[in-house]
């Protein structure tokens, strides 16, 4: 093996050691469990949020360093797509690509359980029509 190689090799084996274990739900919760990650998904996927100050304006108040710290990390997961705004090219647009499309049934599930068993969930300003959109009440 070649010295590139074997350097190659050494960075997915340090990959792999920093999981957890290979677990579906560990793997999972490795890019996702954290506090903020899901509510940025949340803002794109049923509030169309695409812009960093849009994500700044959830109810949550994420902290800007962590919001752009969770950006980096979704868009390395390849979760999120980053793209310049064509009306404005100092924005970015921030979007989903199909892996993050995919946690859609996920976030529901998450939307159905908080609702049913956190009776100050019902208080919140966001509600899921029959679209399966969130939209403000």
């Amino acid at each position: 093996m070649n010295r590139i190689g074997k350097i190659k090799h050494n960075v997915s084996m340090t990959k792999d050691q920093s999981k957890r274990s290979s677990c579906p739900v560990s793997c999972a919760l490795d890019i996702l469990g954290d506090k903020w990650t899901l509510l940025v998904i949340r803002d794109i996927l049923f509030k169309d949020k695409q812009h960093f100050r849009d994500f700044l304006a959830s109810p949550e108040k994420i902290a800007s360093n962590i919001l752009s710290d969770r950006l980096k990390k979704l868009e390395e997961c390849n979760i999120i797509s980053r793209q310049r705004d064509p009306l404005n090219a100092r924005r970015v647009i921030y979007t989903l690509t199909e892996k993050g499309k995919d946690l859609s049934p996920a976030l529901h599930a998450l939307i159905h359980w908080g609702a049913k068993y956190d009776p100050e969930s019902n208080k919140q300003p966001c509600s899921m029509r029959h679209t399966g959109r969130m939209s403000e009440t």
